[in-house]
């Protein structure tokens, strides 16, 4: 699987969910594209992840 540009092996199967908070991600400040697609937070424990997906996850940094 593809993660930001950079290629990583899923050990097992998982939710989009289970991955982010593995991967130490706050699901209250990101966005998730999935093969081109923004997933909507309220599917990410629906979407099952696999080597051939492409994620780019985008951090929302506050200040001004």
């Amino acid at each position: 699987m593809k993660v930001n540009g950079e290629q990583i092996q899923l050990e097992e199967t998982l939710s989009l969910k289970t991955f982010l908070d593995n991967a130490g991600y706050t699901s209250g400040r990101i966005a998730v594209e999935r093969n081109g697609d923004i997933v909507p937070k309220n599917s990410y424990e629906k979407v099952l992840l696999s080597d051939a997906d492409t994620l780019e996850i985008v951090h929302f940094v506050g200040g001004g």
